[in-house]
């Protein structure tokens, strides 16, 4: 009997050990979750000369842009989705292509959207042409994500109410969880680089 006590109160101590030690270690863990380095391993701004050139150039936010970036190729330069579009900022070449003689690019080729720096140009210029059509983040997302066609449908059929916009009221699930999650990775760029800038 003094035997199996003995055993069930050590068994009890090393339970508290080692509930307290997994204690210890979470808190450990969420407070490095909650450090600004840590963060920025999450939310690296690679690419930043290269975003903040054009982001300048198209008068972006270059926040914005990378947290397109982020949520379109997790900053991988041969990214091709299933539909087909390509790059770092994940642009269809039918789209590439408009731009490019938006731009004057006489010179631009489908294979250029590889390359990060055609591809971060042309990414931005695009947000920056729905940004002056749309004039707010959330429809410029949209847009991004869905087709400015598609965005003007849900404005002109009275789907979406300019007047009380909510991300939430986006009609295709798939474009809502897009806006949300880059409006996400937006606040935490916005949070972790926005001393760096003055906007």
């Amino acid at each position: 009997m003094v035997k199996r006590k003995k055993k069930k109160v050590r068994a009890e101590l090393l339970l508290r050990r080692v509930l307290s030690i997994s204690l210890l270690v979470l808190l450990l863990l969420w407070g490095v979750g909650q450090t600004s380095l840590f963060q920025k391993i999450v939310y690296p701004y690679p690419h930043r000369f290269t975003v903040e050139k054009y982001a300048e150039l198209y008068g972006m936010d270059p926040l914005l842009v990378v947290a397109v970036m982020r949520e379109e190729s997790r900053f991988l330069p041969y990214s091709e989705s299933s539909q087909g579009a390509v790059g770092l900022m994940q642009l269809m070449p039918d789209t590439a292509r408009a731009i490019a003689a938006g731009l004057g690019d006489e010179n631009y080729e489908d294979g250029d959207l590889l390359l990060p720096e055609k591809n971060i140009q042309y990414g931005t210029w695009y947000l920056e042409s729905l940004r002056k059509e749309f004039d707010n983040t959330v429809l410029i997302l949209a847009a991004y994500n869905g087709g400015r066609g598609q965005v003007r449908e849900w404005i002109n059929s009275n789907q979406i109410n300019l007047a009380r916009l909510r991300q939430q009221d986006i009609p295709f699930p798939e474009t809502r969880h897009y806006v949300e999650k880059v409006l996400k990775s937006y606040q935490m760029y916005t949070k972790l680089y926005s001393s760096d800038y003055s906007l």
